[in-house]
């Protein structure tokens, strides 16, 4: 987070947002919560719990113990019933008194300030949600300065309303309980003035970065625009590091990119720009995709998209649909998309016996299968390839090649800037 110009010294910042959210500097243990509910079933938590511990251990925290119940809802108080909440003190207090000691519990929901200041007098450990957990992966992973502005706006946005809760050293200094009026309460308001102030101050920091990202992308001539979209995690750097030849980080673990990067590719005589961009996730926090609608002026600027999707992943169907969504929510679903199935290498599936009468699941579906039954679907608007074992990546190009083609010459049909081909002696094609 950057330096908090006129925020007087009483109000360490950093320090508090560091009570909100873990440090990835150090491994901390954490216990992780989810519910199982009428609209989401145990099979659904179950991966939605194992996304979390991927979150806490990208953020740097070691997760020990996952906990889940079965309720109809979250409880408003606490998130989850006294019950489980007793369960949890219990195992949190055993730990502690064999020198293990717990350092955190994140639920899978974003919580009010009410059930975090309930559930930490409760536990007695920080608590975190998973809005705070991607936060806090976006704080660490953010590098130019448009990303940490737009994730410092972000933070923000997430503590105004929980203020109350963050300042509870002030509860001492209260005047009368019908209200809450005394300096307490004065002190609230002025951390909420200051909060605001910089706020407005990273709105119009972020109007100007706009500015000039949208003043470098008219400067990059008549050229047909592609851009990687996807779920977090399911490959995109490293396809555009071997389309673009770049050295884009990539690595396996959520949010590795969150600035846009954008490259000139080209294949064969064809020159067009492909951008990198911010992986989605599934509940993602609306204030991060507000804050981050200028990154993703990318997608809603481009011209075709490709989506990149991790197809060993077992509920990949239902990362389709949250990127699909998310496309919809900035407005770029009416886009032309290729299908990108990458990890194939590390597709597995599962052959039923000739007496097994049960119904088949999508873990019985061999990967021909599914093949033919998306190439079908998308009109062949779709390839299946492995970036890291470099399968399927001429086809790749093909395909893409095609595509850009077909959109360069329609966008721009007097634009000779097609680069001519050449055959073994010299002369043009």
């Amino acid at each position: 987070m950057q330096k908090q110009g006129n925020i007087p010294p009483h109000i360490d910042t950093k320090k508090e947002m560091k009570e909100y959210i873990t440090t990835a500097a150090e491994t901390e243990t954490a216990i992780i919560v989810g519910l199982i509910t009428p609209r989401q079933n145990e099979a659904k938590t179950k991966e939605y719990l194992d996304e979390l511990e991927f979150l806490a251990e990208t953020a740097g925290a070691k997760v020990v113990k996952r906990y889940t119940q079965k309720v109809n809802g979250p409880s408003s108080i606490t998130y989850i019933g006294s019950g489980k909440l007793e369960e949890i003190h219990q195992y949190i207090c055993d730990e502690a008194e064999n020198d293990n000691e717990i350092g955190m519990v994140i639920f899978d929901d974003e919580l009010s300030a009410k059930q975090i200041r309930n559930l930490e007098k409760a536990l007695q450990v920080k608590i975190l949600d998973r809005t705070s957990l991607i936060l806090d992966i976006f704080a660490m992973r953010a590098q130019t300065a448009m990303a940490k502005t737009q994730v410092e706006m972000a933070q923000y946005k997430y503590m105004l309303p929980r203020l109350q809760r963050m300042w509870t050293h002030l509860e001492r200094q209260r005047g009368g309980s019908v209200g809450l009026r005394g300096p307490g309460e004065t002190q609230l308001e002025m951390d909420r003035r200051i909060i605001l102030s910089r706020m407005s101050l990273l709105k119009q920091r972020l109007k100007d970065i706009d500015t000039q990202k949208t003043t470098q992308r008219k400067n990059r001539g008549r050229l047909i625009r592609v851009a990687l979209v996807g779920y977090t995690n399911v490959g995109k750097s490293t396809i555009m590091n071997m389309l673009a030849k770049s050295d884009v980080f990539a690595e396996n673990k959520l949010f590795a990119t969150l600035d846009t990067t954008v490259r000139k590719v080209i294949i064969s005589n064809l020159p067009f720009l492909l951008g990198d961009t911010v992986g989605f996730i599934r509940k993602l926090p609306t204030d991060l995709v507000e804050s981050f609608k200028s990154t993703l002026d990318e997608v809603r600027e481009a011209d075709l998209l490709l989506h990149v999707v991790d197809i060993s992943h077992p509920d990949f169907e239902e990362q389709i649909t949250v990127v699909e969504k998310t496309l919809g929510d900035i407005g770029a679903n009416e886009k032309p998309v290729i299908l990108v199935f990458n990890k194939i290498d590390a597709y597995r599936w599962v052959e039923k016996d000739e007496d097994d009468l049960t119904p088949r699941t999508k873990e019985n579906i061999p990967l021909e299968e599914l093949m033919k039954t998306w190439m079908a679907k998308m009109n062949d608007n779709c390839i299946f390839i492995s970036a890291t074992q470099q399968t399927n990546i001429a086809e790749l190009k093909d395909l893409l090649y095609k595509k850009v083609k077909e959109l360069h010459v329609q966008k721009y049909p007097y634009n000779d800037f097609l680069f001519n081909t050449y055959d073994s002696e010299g002369k043009i094609n």
